[in-house]
């Protein structure tokens, strides 16, 4: 949850950094702009969504959207709030309104989409990324491709995965989400020489998990790889003792990956909005 709030609150500050100047949200869109009032309680709120004092932070952004009825980053936050809340009829009512008043807001999409997905909502959701990821402003299109591949492995939709994966990575062959991904349905096409290089690039970009060294574990033990094995293995053992994937070192020559990885968050809009580290 405190994760959550945190790329919520990179997000909104992005988002009203912009306010006066001709960037929202890292998209290139023309901004909207909106009086102090507003968006002086459009930060207040995400500020106390920060703390965890949802309580003020709808009192908050309430009043910044009595202040501006027509300024739409207020109605994405108060789809977001409402989402943690678990009011999903209204966290829809805001994503709505707010895709209303600005029908190109890649963000707003990305967040929507999310919620669409994570709502059961597959179809919907995979349409609203490729929409957001449509927008030639839009500044980070691999985000929605990313998400949209997730969606579609939640329904067990591997080969639209594997594509909207593939679109990701054509745009920023960095994406780490992406890569963890395209390692494990390359495993599971028997192809481990892939996997390998998938997961390699992976582990350039993001720290290890238990998943991610399982995966390691089971593409050296394809490929016979024995010094490759043994390190991934002790990563695991040391890094992870008390996972799931460590007690499963325990059983013999198993060779299936749990539960494939486990499928991953769906990105927050914010997570896309970090610049990459210096090489």
């Amino acid at each position: 949850m405190k994760l959550l709030l945190l790329f919520i609150l990179m997000s909104i500050l992005s988002l009203l950094s912009g306010c006066n100047q001709s960037l929202v949200g890292g998209n290139l869109q023309p901004a909207q702009k909106s009086n102090d009032v507003a968006v002086t309680n459009l930060e207040l709120g995400v500020a106390y969504m920060n703390e965890g004092n949802y309580e003020k932070a709808l009192e908050k952004l309430e009043r910044a959207r009595q202040a501006d009825p027509g300024y739409s980053p207020t109605f994405n936050m108060l789809g977001l709030l409402y989402q943690v809340l678990g009011e999903n009829a209204k966290a829809e009512e805001y994503f709505k309104r707010a895709i209303g008043l600005n029908a190109n807001d890649s963000s707003t999409l990305n967040n929507y989409g999310r919620f669409l997905c994570q709502s059961g909502r597959t179809d919907e959701a995979e349409e609203t990324f490729v929409r957001a990821s449509k927008n030639p402003l839009y500044e980070t299109p691999e985000i929605a491709f990313t998400n949209a591949g997730t969606c579609a492995m939640t329904n067990n939709r591997r080969e639209d995965a594997e594509k909207y994966f593939r679109q990701a990575l054509q745009l920023n062959p960095q994406m780490p989400v992406a890569l963890l991904q395209m390692a494990n349905l390359s495993f599971e096409q028997g192809n481990a020489l892939s996997a390998r290089a998938y997961l390699q690039r992976y582990q350039e970009q993001a720290r290890h998990t238990p998943g991610s060294l399982w995966l390691g574990i089971q593409i050296e033990r394809k490929l016979g790889d024995k010094n490759a094995l043994g390190s991934y293995t002790l990563l695991l053992k040391n890094g992870f003792p008390d996972s799931r994937e460590a007690e499963l070192l325990k059983e013999p020559e198993i060779l299936k990956v749990p539960e494939l990885l486990k499928i991953p968050e769906l990105l927050k809009e914010p997570e896309l909005l970090k610049e990459p580290q210096a090489q």
